[in-house]
């Protein structure tokens, strides 16, 4: 069918794009911190949790609200609606950018300072720029995925992160040079701004050439569109304002509670190993997760405004077979290969052995992670587009509540230490994922397939795990000293599992066209 077919080329567009980003995003951060060292870094660090909380609360739920609104005026064959829908969002968002921007810039002295670091008020300057540029692209993403348009935001979402290696890695030197580590850190800051910047201008002109066939209804009534904007997305923003506000709580509370048994200088260094090097790993595999989130809220939308409930039956399982198919085998097979994708990439002089064989297993653990939160974001996806968008937001709740609670019952134990801090993780996405799921069946009216879902691609996983435990027992400590065994390694496994995937028919549940 036509429709699950734009399903799938929207994810496979995303997907693509959104795997490069996270790829060049980690690969980034390994000269970025050999440029600045490692008080450059910290100052980084510390600018950049508040400045994505500050950008999700201004910017996360609109998106999804247009993208959603728009999808569901197109398939009433309402463009002017549509262009209605963007129109507003563009001057809500357009205000949310300048407070933000202007917020970072008034208060950078002071916020610099209640982080005891005075001298990266110029880091918080650097970046403010970002919030306004990113809030008026947002709404530019929004109308063009409501439109099913993925291709546009495909780009901007590489033209930032290829800006961060050809402008902030300059800028980040220039810095250094002229001002030492503090300078070095602004400097990959505003080269970040730049980057954004320059997103957004291709976003605004790509919204230029395909503007026709969008005209507004001039003199119409904007309230009940501007309330459906803001009722829709406030859910959304404060569900997805969660998780940055447990990483913020976590980077205060894992330092406290090792702290009471470690030396801080060791209790920092093991938190900076875990935020630094293995959650920026996980974070590659859930570009996918990404892109079947993004995809799924529009098309689960369009189904739903026109009653069409066997496509809506459709698009929900689609998208839980994808996030299966995906994670799983990111899962499992980045917990194998922890060791040898740890020491291969981040050794030198910046970390020791013991610190990367300590970084190996927890991401050993960590990994499990993955297939959790892909099945939690493609099950938000599907409640958002169903209109249902407070449940994911009160499921995630519970999940990070008790990702707190068992964090501070775990990590204070010396003999468990940081590697209670993935477990904890572990636990919070399957308590998200768990109610999720119940909801997703319940207002889809389709039952989990769960022999589609979770049985044939764990079974693909189970034969590509062993075919990986038989090269590490072969290579041994090889595999951890070349990086082309190691791509091999990795080819072989996804070899394996699509030969397997293939064959459990897991493949073709999500890439069968039927006729309509």
């Amino acid at each position: 069918m036509k429709d699950k077919q734009n399903l799938i080329a929207g994810i496979s567009v995303l997907t693509i794009a959104g795997l490069i980003c996270k790829v060049v995003g980690v690969l980034y951060k390994i000269p970025l911190a050999r440029t600045i060292g490692p008080l450059g870094m910290g100052v980084y660090h510390q600018v950049f949790p508040t400045y994505n909380l500050l950008l999700t609360v201004s910017s996360a739920g609109i998106p999804v609200a247009i993208s959603r609104m728009v999808a569901a005026s197109l398939a009433e064959n309402n463009t002017a609606k549509a262009k209605s829908i963007f129109k507003n969002a563009l001057r809500i968002l357009l205000v949310l950018g300048v407070i933000g921007t202007f917020l970072m810039v008034v208060l950078s002295g002071s916020l610099s300072k209640a982080k005891g670091t005075p001298e990266a008020a110029k880091s918080f300057i650097a970046i403010a720029p970002s919030l306004f540029f990113v809030c008026v692209m947002s709404a530019f993403r929004g109308f063009m995925q409501g439109r099913r348009r993925m291709i546009p935001t495909a780009v901007s979402q590489l033209i930032e992160q290829v800006g961060k290696v050809f402008v902030a890695m300059p800028f980040a030197y220039i810095g250094m040079q002229r001002g030492g580590h503090i300078e070095g850190a602004a400097g990959a800051l505003l080269g970040t701004s730049i980057a954004e910047g320059a997103a957004l201008l291709y976003m605004a002109l790509d919204y230029y050439k395909n503007r026709h066939g969008f005209q507004a209804i001039k003199g119409q009534n904007n309230k009940p569109i501007i309330k459906e904007l803001v009722l829709t997305s406030i859910p959304i923003t404060i569900g997805a304002c969660i998780v940055p506000i447990a990483s913020e709580a976590d980077s205060f509370m894992l330092v406290k509670l090792m702290s009471r048994y470690l030396p801080q200088e060791e209790a920092i260094i093991r938190y900076g190993i875990y935020v630094g090097l293995v959650i920026a790993l996980i974070n590659v595999p859930t570009a996918f997760a990404m892109a079947v989130s993004t995809n799924l809220v529009p098309n689960i939308s369009a189904a739903k405004q026109s009653n069409d409930y066997m496509a809506l039956k459709k698009h929900s399982q689609t998208g839980l077979k994808a996030a299966a198919v995906i994670g799983f085998p990111a899962s499992i097979g980045m917990s194998l290969l922890a060791e040898p994708i740890l020491v291969i990439l981040f050794r030198g002089e910046q970390y020791s052995f013991a610190q990367l064989s300590q970084g190996a297993k927890l991401l050993e653990i960590s990994s499990l992670t993955i297939v959790v939160f892909t099945m939690v974001q493609a099950t938000s996806g599907i409640l958002q587009g169903l209109g249902k968008q407070r449940i994911p937001m009160y499921t995630l709740a519970l999940g990070v509540a008790l990702k707190i609670l068992l964090n501070q019952t775990l990590v204070r134990i010396p003999s468990v230490n940081i590697y209670g801090a993935p477990f904890a993780s572990l636990l919070c996405y399957i308590a998200s994922m768990i109610p999720n799921l119940y909801y997703v069946s319940k207002y889809t009216k389709a039952k989990t397939d769960i022999s589609a879902v979770f049985l044939r691609p764990l079974a693909a996983t189970g034969a590509m795990a062993v075919v990986v435990l038989i090269i590490k027992l072969l290579l041994k400590e090889k595999l951890d000293d070349s990086l082309f065994l190691l791509g091999g390694t990795i080819l072989i496994a996804m070899a394996v599992y699509y030969v397997a995937a293939k064959k459990l028919g897991c493949l073709d549940e999500i890439t069968k066209r039927k006729s309509a």
